[in-house]
């Protein structure tokens, strides 16, 4: 073998490596957009759940005061009506 074959040989292995290289980087950067568009996604999704949590945590408290209320209300009621005639008590269920 000669020197214009060897440098025959180093073009074709050069340029075999030159497309390998580039159909490399061509999957890489599909796996780099699919990556991105999958933390987009999920950047969506998390603000998504946010707002739902955020608006359960608000209908949670609103449940919490109305059950306060009702204690309070019925705390009230019981003082009061204990408060009158002896025959008249309520008295709780024995079931």
């Amino acid at each position: 073998m000669n020197e214009k074959d060897i440098k025959k040989i180093e073009e074709v292995f050069k340029h075999h490596i030159g497309i390998l290289s580039e159909g490399f980087q061509h999957k890489l950067d599909i796996v780099a957009e699919g990556n991105q568009m999958l933390s987009e996604k999920l950047d969506r999704v998390e603000s998504h759940l946010e707002q739902r949590i955020n608006g359960v945590e608000k209908r949670i408290d609103r449940v919490e005061q109305k059950i306060d209320s009702v204690a309070t209300d019925l705390a009230a009621h019981r003082a009061d009506t204990e408060s009158h005639r002896v025959g008249y008590r309520i008295s709780e269920s024995r079931d």
